[in-house]
């Protein structure tokens, strides 16, 4: 177990390390005094980590047993390389968001402990986190994209709001485009894509989704960036970069939060980041694209390492995290997995600074409409493979087709693996 360093190829060499290493948890049985709990999490935003420490704090108060409960932060852009060092390490936390990319990593490995399944779980949101029946990571959050509007960004550079789009029909990706092309025209930045910055590649499913584009065949065997529908949603997106002026190039930054930009896609967790803006915005679903209308559902799983200091403890905590009352809570972040909860009255009151008509169009449908992110066995290394074959993509004289055709060639052997 005492892997020193672990490349993205290790990620998964790393979690079936940490399954067969001999011993077992104690749960906190035995112990000579209090148990305390690690949580491994990609957040800092304050208001998250304030629900999170009162959440602990009520189950602290009925288990005198439990001392202090630690909810660890870790930067996105590195938190499974992060996370897996630490396994490799030893340092093993009791509990981890898992992001649904790397799933099948966790969930094939051994290496979580089966957690008890609730029949209020939507179905679909637990597919990523089951195998031979058994449930192994709560799906915590399940949140589709939509995308956030400066309203008043559009308004002055003459285009019609997207709200008014959607009414009359005309809400699609072409139409998005002129719009991020006007107001960028005007100094201000067009269309942003949350986490993407030209590293987090696979970010770009919330556009290439639209032409029915996927990285590869749902078996995981073929890979799919040679394809037309990718190889057309390509161009469009360097085409809007590159020509039509609508999104930051790269080396450029426009926080929208900020009202730097027009549009951004991301997750509903982000609107506690608008609480005080200076500009009116709005939450309106992803463009129709080529293949008709689609949404794409970003998804977090909480599971618990066998190999924890206190696994039996753990899962008893996570079961109170996700019980129906602190999953209505944690719905003004994290749109909760449950089928009682999954309404607009519900999500509305953990989301005042939403619409029940924002919510219901964007979150519900959604969810009931959408396809869960990508994800692959051994995807820490897919991920920076295609992160580099992606490179000279990013220049505006770049001849898609090639760079796709090569993306194929780098990952064709990792796919057949």
């Amino acid at each position: 177990m005492k892997l020193r360093s672990l490349t993205a190829a290790g990620v998964a060499a790393a979690l079936l390390a940490l399954a067969g290493c001999g011993g077992s948890s104690d749960g906190g049985s035995g112990s000579s005094g209090p148990v305390d709990l690690r949580m491994t999490i990609w957040s800092a935003n304050a208001k998250h980590l304030a629900l999170f420490d009162q959440i602990a704090a009520d189950y602290k108060k009925d288990h005198p047993e439990i001392g202090k409960i630690t909810f660890e932060s870790i930067p996105f852009d590195s938190y499974t390389t992060t996370l897996t060092t630490q396994i490799g390490g030893g340092n093993v936390p009791d509990l981890a968001w898992i992001l649904e990319s790397t799933a099948p990593d966790f969930v094939s490995s051994g290496a979580l402990e089966p957690i008890d399944k609730d029949a209020d779980l939507v179905p679909s949101t637990t597919a990523n986190w089951e195998k031979d029946g058994k449930l192994y990571a709560y799906p915590f959050s399940t949140s589709p994209l939509g995308v956030f509007v400066n309203t008043d960004l559009v308004k002055a550079a003459g285009r019609p709001a997207p709200a008014q789009q959607i009414a009359s029909g005309t809400w699609t990706w072409e139409e998005a485009a002129k719009t991020a092309s006007a107001v960028q025209a005007r100094g201000k930045g067009g269309l942003v894509v949350g986490d993407f910055d030209y590293k987090g590649w696979d970010t770009l499913n919330s556009i290439w989704s639209g032409w029915g584009a996927r990285p590869w065949s749902e078996d995981g065997k073929t890979c799919g960036f040679d394809q037309p529908e990718m190889v057309d949603a390509m161009t469009f997106i360097h085409k809007l970069i590159f020509t039509d002026k609508g999104m930051p190039g790269p080396g450029v930054t426009k926080d929208f939060y900020a009202g730097d930009s027009a549009m951004i896609l991301t997750q509903i967790s982000r609107a506690a980041l608008l609480e005080k803006s200076k500009f009116k915005w709005d939450l309106v679903p992803l463009p129709k694209g080529p293949s008709g209308e689609y949404s794409v559902v970003g998804q977090a799983g909480i599971g618990v390492f066998k190999r924890g200091k206190h696994a039996d403890a753990a899962k008893q905590f996570l079961a109170y995290f996700s019980n129906a009352e602190n999953s209505a809570k944690l719905a003004q972040f994290f749109p909760p997995p449950r089928k009682s909860q999954l309404n607009a009255a519900t999500l509305a009151k953990a989301n005042p600074l939403l619409k029940p008509a924002q919510l219901q169009s964007v979150v519900i449908d959604g969810i009931r409409r959408g396809d869960i992110k990508t994800s692959h066995t051994g995807y820490a290394e897919l991920q920076q493979t295609v992160r580099a074959a992606l490179d000279p993509l990013w220049k505006p004289d770049a001849d898609v087709k090639t760079v796709m055709s090569g993306v194929c060639s780098k990952i064709n052997p990792l796919l057949a693996n």
